[in-house]
């Protein structure tokens, strides 16, 4: 019974186009490559040289995702979905690690700089507080991102992480 439920799924599945291998591309409009210039593999140095970690982004699912895999030189990992919605007019991203979840949305302005703005919510004790993430394409190629968490105290925001990302040799 089971076998036969699956192939009926997949049958309306096929049928609707959501299956198909020939669907058309839907994401390659001039607001699905506004991030493109933080794609590929690279090498994350602090500004004062230090090599922070490693970073990957690819372009996934038709070119609707693009996906980051992080790994600091300290060990630690995280992952990020990042996608422009049409419907808000949006990028957003998801970025998850075993330290924070950040959820935060934005766009490029006219120079091209990305700009997301939402939450950042620790895992180990449910704290939040407002966040900020920068990215800009730099003329070496490089991409400096900056991503600042606002203090409640201060009510300023606070830089949290800033990285100049190399091609990866």
């Amino acid at each position: 019974m089971r076998n036969v439920l699956w192939v009926l799924v997949f049958s309306l599945l096929s049928a609707s186009g959501v299956a198909s291998a020939a669907e058309p591309r839907l994401c390659t409009d001039t607001e699905h490559r506004q991030f493109d210039f933080w794609l590929g593999e690279w090498v994350v140095h602090t500004p004062d040289g230090r090599l922070a970690g490693h970073n990957s982004i690819s372009r996934e699912e038709g070119g609707c995702l693009l996906v980051e895999r992080w790994r600091s030189v300290g060990g630690g990992t995280g992952q990020s979905y990042n996608y422009f919605d049409k419907v808000t007019g949006q990028w957003h991203q998801l970025w998850v690690s075993q330290a924070a979840v950040i959820d935060y949305a934005g766009g490029a302005d006219g120079d091209g700089v990305m700009r997301l703005e939402g939450q950042i919510r620790y895992q180990p004790d449910g704290r939040s507080a407002d966040f900020r993430g920068v990215w800009r394409k730099q003329a070496d190629g490089t991409v400096l991102q900056e991503l600042f968490e606002h203090d409640a105290a201060s009510g300023e925001y606070k830089l949290w992480f800033k990285g100049v990302y190399s091609p990866s040799p």
